[in-house]
């Protein structure tokens, strides 16, 4: 039997865990779990959200018989009143023999449907996900992938701390390289497990706005990364990646999907950049026009646009 790289899973809450002012931790729990795919560090789901009422609208995503293209079509087409509310989130642990997988909500009130789902979330509340099977000989929505690189950056605001942690808890010991995670306030500080030469910097943001921290510590970062190796030349940033001639590095349109991996990291040096598709995209900017690193070795994730709700 062939399996679908993607499939959907009936889940109820397990526990939840409060792990600072903002964070809070959920155990999703099903017997389908065992089959839950662990292949990346970043591994992105979806988390299809019940409706004011508790209830899920059926389009066929249990079905196996109708493909995930058609009941996504058969989603989009509901009016808004019985279409569930679906949101991308990164899983922080798949532990498939327990039948369990973590996922950590950022909790910003009441306004936004995860958030508001999470804030009330109680053992038993059930919960669908869309991610991927462990039986399925592809994997999809794995970003991560430094190839031979040694040295690394980490960029990202609260949005990204999952997928940052699954990462920096997993880099080989040999492995050198910054990481700068933006919060909400010092308290959302998390205990993270790195490697000696891994320096973790988190960087509460208080009242200051949302990026503006984040992108000066990225920027001063690379005022170190210059000082020490002066033979780089920002000139070199101009050049473009192979089979990439004439692109330029613009700003992009306001619906244009924020996502670009290279398919093969180049050099010692990687980048991963997650977090609010403006800071994210000048941040990017910074790295290849201003200090030179190949575009090749970043990989950069809108994983949301200030003002704007996500679209699924």
């Amino acid at each position: 039997m062939t399996h679908h790289p993607y499939r959907t899973y009936r889940t109820t809450v397990a526990r939840c865990e409060q792990l600072s002012p903002h964070f809070l931790r959920v155990t999703l729990t099903g017997p389908d779990l065992v089959h839950f795919g662990t292949a990346g560090l970043d591994q992105r789901i979806k988390l299809v959200l019940p409706l004011p009422d508790g209830s899920f609208t059926d389009v066929g995503q249990f079905d196996e018989s109708v493909g995930m293209l058609e009941w996504y079509r058969r989603w989009r087409e509901l009016p808004d009143e019985t279409r569930n509310p679906i949101r991308t989130y990164t899983v922080r642990a798949v532990r498939p023999d327990a039948r369990e997988i973590d996922v950590d909500f950022v909790l910003h009130g009441t306004e936004g449907p995860a958030s508001a789902w999470a804030s009330a979330a109680t053992p038993g509340a059930p919960l669908v996900v869309i991610g991927p099977d462990g039986r399925a000989s592809e994997t999809g929505g794995l970003e991560w992938s430094p190839g031979d690189a040694t040295s690394v950056l980490l960029a990202g605001d609260e949005t990204a701390v999952p997928a940052i942690c699954a990462i920096v808890e997993s880099l080989p010991g040999h492995m050198s390289g910054s990481v700068y995670i933006e919060v909400p306030t010092e308290a959302d500080a998390l205990p993270l497990a790195a490697p000696a030469g891994v320096d973790v910097t988190w960087l509460a943001r208080g009242g200051t706005p949302h990026g503006l921290r984040l992108s000066a510590a990225v920027h001063a970062w690379g005022e170190t990364r210059a000082a020490a190796a002066p033979h780089a030349t920002a000139g070199e940033a101009t050049l473009p990646a192979a089979g990439d001639e004439g692109a330029e590095l613009a700003d992009p349109d306001e619906d244009e999907v924020l996502w670009e991996v290279p398919e093969a990291a180049s050099g010692s040096c990687y980048a991963w950049l997650a977090g609010e598709a403006s800071t994210i995209t000048a941040l990017r900017r910074h790295l290849v026009r201003d200090l030179g690193i190949d575009r090749r070795s970043i990989a950069f994730m809108g994983y949301w646009r200030r003002g704007r709700a996500e679209a699924a």
